[in-house]
């Protein structure tokens, strides 16, 4: 008799995605899609013997830029090696579609500059076989890889394909232009994006260091666009954007975005962050949303489950040192010839007083600040206590800063990464985090993966909530169903996925097979795996038994099986 399942997971540990406790139950996967849970007396053609771990939903990463990477690869890394098994990707407002032949090299600058993506990598892996959006979506629905992945339509690149120069020079959109972003957002939402993206950051730069050129769009121009989601009926409206017109008393920034879910009847998602130079923010913002959610505005919050980390050390894309004069004189060196060079007293005592210049000085502040770094271990600890920072290392060794972090990225094999929580770590402490985290209408994202290859490495999120804050933080530790919630349903509903998610017959097969008291995220470390030979920051976790796509197993142990179930998935479920 033929088996009639094609996989059964026995006895395991049952966390289903609803936040109910867990229970012991077997699953079996049939055609792609979860046929019975609870005891399966029927065998499976392959069975998985889960006694003792934790069966889980996959993980929905709501928040990355994939968009180069889905191209070019058949893996999703890191995201897919942490339990991810669906991505969508698109998101602040930047991307390669729709895009003219003459406006490539616009769109590659723009994610060099926004994303940290090396021009070199674009040319080499980005095939350009597309120009409209559905035709975007065609290109990447040829592909076959790891796990599932999903996008946006991006306002830079509609913006650029609309009014050409003058989109790129930030210049006002006319009656007739915005008509036309409107009618591109429609057409491909309704070809299959989950919605439309922006950025209003004044972070966000060229590889010039020139504004994007969605920084500075009217609210007039949004709002157009906002209204083609409305046409279609569908679709999710992410940003970013600095508010920095915020004050105690609300933010007419946010006003707008409740225009824009009042003009389009879409759900709205933002980054939201605890960033220390601009204290008690997140608050104001935080009571903005329970505002409109209370008017029926359906508005969240996108907030990163640990200290969002910019990283610096000699092999990765920056450190305090890359921007001064002197440092472009070994900056193309191999490791060892540049260490040797930058060990000499001469070059020291250089790169010590130099002034450093570059071109986008948001980036630069935090370059320089390195008393609020910390070294970055194996295993990493990102949340470091305050007697480990910089600033107070170097006073206990009465030096500056500055000299310390010089000599910690000198000594040694030259690998230390230095690590810098640019946000939700304030005062070294993970409260305010917290407290985002854990409101009604926030949710877990923010992983970035597919982009920052040397600077971020926050695609493994995933696995720092389920050890971190349930497990192994100083103090109150959240229940292990209400975290897997976090990752899976929740993230899955904001932007409608509605057929994972969660452990129940007829949902998608994707599924984790986990060791909890094995669980532990690695230090990241540069690979050159990109086109070209190009560097990304890549970062292994252990006690993932395996991750199942559609019914098919992607990972076992860690190690890749080769399978590829992994598809565009097109549109609203």
């Amino acid at each position: 008799m033929a088996a009639p399942f094609d996989l059964v997971v026995r006895g395991g540990t049952l966390f289903d995605g609803t936040g109910n406790e867990p229970r012991e139950a077997d699953v079996a996967l049939q055609d792609g899609k979860i046929a019975a849970v609870g005891r399966v007396a029927g065998v499976g053609r392959e069975e998985i013997d889960a006694k003792g771990l934790a069966v889980t939903p996959g993980f929905v990463d709501v928040h990355t830029h994939y968009d180069g990477q889905a191209t070019w690869d058949e893996r999703f890394t890191p995201s897919s090696g942490h339990g991810v098994t669906t991505v969508l990707m698109g998101n602040c407002g930047v991307g390669f579609a729709p895009c003219r032949p003459a406006d490539r090299d616009t769109l590659m600058k723009v994610m060099e500059g926004v994303e940290d993506i090396p021009e070199l990598v674009m040319r080499e892996g980005v095939p350009w076989n597309w120009q409209s959006f559905p035709d975007y979506l065609d290109a990447l629905a040829a592909r076959r890889c790891d796990i599932d992945f999903a996008t946006q339509v991006p306002h830079a690149p509609v913006r650029v394909f609309v009014m050409g120069q003058r989109g790129v020079e930030r210049e006002p959109a006319t009656a007739q232009d915005m008509a036309a972003m409107s009618a591109l957002v429609e057409e491909g939402v309704n070809a299959g994006a989950l919605g439309f993206s922006t950025s209003r950051s004044l972070f966000h730069r060229t590889s010039e260091g020139v504004l994007t050129p969605t920084i500075t769009a009217a609210e007039e121009e949004l709002t157009a666009i906002a209204r083609g989601l409305g046409r279609a009926g569908k679709g999710v409206i992410q940003l970013l954007d600095d508010f920095a017109d915020t004050t105690s008393e609300g933010s007419t920034e946010f006003a707008m975005l409740r225009r824009l879910v009042e003009a389009s009847g879409r759900p709205l998602s933002f980054t939201l962050l605890d960033i220390s130079i601009y204290p008690n923010r997140w608050q104001t913002l935080l009571a903005e949303i329970e505002r409109a959610q209370r008017d029926g505005l359906a508005i969240r919050g996108q907030v990163s489950a640990r200290p969002v980390a910019l990283l610096y050390g000699l092999e990765l894309s920056f450190n305090p040192f890359s921007t001064c004069p002197g440092y472009r004189e070994v900056e193309g060196m191999p490791l060892e010839q540049k260490l040797a060079r930058l060990r000499e007293p001469a070059m020291r005592a250089r790169l010590l007083m130099e002034e450093p210049a570059y071109r986008n000085p948001q980036m630069l502040a935090f370059m320089r600040s390195v008393g609020n770094m910390f070294v970055l271990g194996d295993p990493p600890n990102y949340t470091p206590p305050a007697a480990e920072r910089l600033d107070a290392r170097a006073a206990a060794l009465g030096i500056p800063p500055l000299e310390l972090a010089y000599d910690l990225l000198v000594g040694g094999d030259g690998r230390t990464i230095l690590f810098h929580p640019g946000a939700n770590y304030t005062d070294c402490s993970d409260a305010n985090m917290a407290a985002m985290l854990r409101h009604e209408h926030t949710v877990m994202a923010l992983g970035d993966g597919g982009a920052h290859y040397g600077l971020i490495c926050d695609a493994s999120y995933t696995t720092h909530a389920l050890t971190y804050w349930t497990r192994d933080r100083k103090g109150e530790h959240w229940s292990l169903p209400w975290a897997i919630r976090q990752l899976t349903d929740v993230p899955a509903n904001m932007v409608g996925l509605g057929d994972r998610g969660r452990i129940a017959a007829g949902y998608k097969a994707d599924i984790n097979v986990i060791d909890l008291d094995r669980l532990k995220v690695a230090a990241p470390h540069p690979v050159h795996s990109l086109p070209g030979g190009g560097r990304r920051l890549e970062q292994k976790a252990e006690g993932y038994r395996a991750t199942i796509v559609g019914g098919h197993v992607t990972y076992r142990d860690g190690e890749f099986t080769g399978a590829l179930p992994g598809r565009l998935v097109r549109g609203a479920r």
